[in-house]
């Protein structure tokens, strides 16, 4: 068995109201929901960090792979939107690049941009463990 490593961590803070101050590392960002649910739409809400990172994710390793292949991609634009169906999840994504691109390398890609590691992560379902602290442990 292959030993664990940490590839991420976040610390995610909330005092009062829907809006989250997220750490991860040396980045602070926030979260919240929209005035129409009772946040102060002071950030993206859950649902829409997920697509960002769903969209990093695949822009940044489409970028990688174009450049060991030497290709230029342009401007790479991931545009997502995440869509509830009764009780299916599912994200549409699409890949638009500002240089121009031949049918092989298009398919080449769109192949790549099923195999990046948050797509994999998403598509296979990662196993969640939680616990609770001790009590009173929480910052003020």
């Amino acid at each position: 068995m292959a030993e664990s490593q940490i590839l991420a961590s976040a610390l995610v803070q909330g005092k009062a109201g829907y809006a989250q101050t997220i750490r991860s590392g040396r980045h602070t960002l926030t979260a919240d929901e929209p005035a129409t649910v009772g946040g102060t739409d002071t950030g993206p809400g859950p649902y829409g960090i997920l697509l960002a990172a769903l969209g990093a994710c695949t822009s940044i390793t489409l970028r990688m792979y174009a450049e060991r292949k030497g290709w230029e991609l342009g401007t790479v634009e991931v545009s997502l939107r995440f869509f509830k169906d009764g009780d299916m999840d599912r994200v549409e994504r699409e890949l638009l690049f500002s240089a121009p691109l031949d049918d092989a390398q298009r398919a080449r890609l769109l192949e790549i941009s099923e195999k990046t590691p948050v797509t994999l992560t998403l598509k296979r379902g990662t196993p969640i463990h939680t616990v609770i602290g001790a009590a009173g442990a929480a910052p003020e």
